[in-house]
């Protein structure tokens, strides 16, 4: 069986696919990747059904070495990238697919814009499911460890057609204000129109301590009308909660199953994907 060795995993490297959707009250949370539409373009790209696994990158740094050939292509933040064999190093493409010989390593530097890099492998990565997924959940632990140095990968086999397609001309992750769309949330009677305001007037900055839980963010705190706790309630991806402290969490894919504070408005699923590429110190809106 094909493999890829892990040489170096960069600050963060994680398997990831779907997640394990339809488990919550099990108390499972789905997990998979931050960025679902990245990970969706790169399986598409190198022929993969989109349910296979892919390495979920964050801030590059990935050096990783195949034993056999292998088509290879990535998606999300766009890292410098080459190929290094013994011929010498050359270049590799974002957004384009691209062979990686045996024994030629593939080096990712970090993204100039985004945080979230996909790498697809044709064939997708073979890791033991847990639970019917191959997604790393950092919150709870389940699925495999988070990808390490000396790792080895096993890569699977696909029937499907390769698609063809040299470059994807998607759209990319930049370090401007990012502007998304909310929806009031279940427990928006838990703030005044002046928290409103203030929800959707200002801008956000993205806080250092985010991570594949949610993404924290900094401003002017929301004023709440009600003091007290809820009994905790079923929490989801794009969930902006707010904790004793007014400042808002939007919770990405490692979010808790349950959760005690109000949720004062949702970001919808396509925006999801884009907050999950929010760098820290990056801003944020938010328009109803």
């Amino acid at each position: 069986m094909t493999s890829l060795t892990v040489l170096d995993p960069g600050p963060l490297t994680t398997v990831q696919d779907f997640g394990r959707p339809g488990q919550a009250s099990l108390g499972v949370g789905r997990s998979g990747a931050c960025d679902r539409g990245a990970h969706r373009l790169a399986n598409a790209l190198v022929g993969n059904h989109p349910t296979l696994a892919t390495l979920e990158v964050t801030f590059g740094g990935l050096v990783v070495s195949p034993d056999h050939e292998v088509l290879v292509v990535t998606s999300g933040a766009r890292c410098e990238m080459v190929v290094e064999g013994r011929d010498g190093t050359r270049p590799a493409a974002h957004l384009a697919p691209f062979v990686v010989a045996a024994g030629e390593r593939l080096r990712l530097g970090a993204p100039v814009a985004g945080l979230r890099t996909y790498v697809a492998v044709r064939g997708g990565l073979d890791v033991e499911p847990v639970l019917g997924s191959r997604a790393t959940d950092l919150l709870s632990g389940l699925g495999p460890a988070v990808v390490a140095a000396g790792d080895v990968l096993p890569v699977g086999t696909t029937p499907r057609p390769l698609p063809g397609v040299d470059v994807a001309p998607a759209p990319e992750p930049t370090n401007d204000p990012l502007l998304v769309r909310v929806t009031p949330g279940p427990r928006r009677d838990w703030f005044g129109d002046d928290a409103w305001e203030l929800l959707t007037g200002q801008g956000w900055t993205v806080g250092s301590d985010s991570n594949r839980v949610g993404v924290r963010l900094g401003g002017h705190p929301l004023p709440r009308l009600r003091d007290g706790e809820l009994v905790s309630e079923g929490m989801l991806r794009g969930a902006l909660q707010v904790p004793p402290s007014g400042l808002p969490v939007l919770f990405l894919s490692d979010h808790p199953v349950t959760g005690g504070y109000p949720v004062v408005a949702y970001v919808g699923e396509p925006d999801v994907d884009r907050c999950a590429q929010l760098r820290p110190g990056q801003q944020v809106r938010f328009r109803a």
